[in-house]
């Protein structure tokens, strides 16, 4: 799955565009490696994403094509959140 379709089902970020967007900027990164939007994530990947001054880091648990607002959490876990 693409990363910026991940982020948005997942709700860790609203848009797909706003998506696109902070990963062009290089505020996202796929094991360590910068990611584009149209990166592919899978099952196990760990991301790392700075939002403004916070460094959020999860590893992705699951990929849907769709889930619930409710649901969207399950599929990811989030490791650590830091002051970047």
């Amino acid at each position: 799955m693409r990363l910026d379709k991940f982020l948005k089902i997942s709700r860790l970020i609203k848009r797909r565009t706003l998506a696109k967007e902070v990963a062009d900027q290089g505020r996202i990164s796929i094991n360590g490696k910068q990611a584009k939007a149209s990166s592919i994530v899978s099952v196990g990947d760990e991301l790392v994403i700075r939002f403004g001054q916070k460094l959020v880091t999860i590893q992705i648990t699951a990929l849907r094509e769709t889930v619930k607002k409710d649901e969207a959490q399950e599929l990811y876990q989030i490791i650590k959140e830091e002051k970047a």
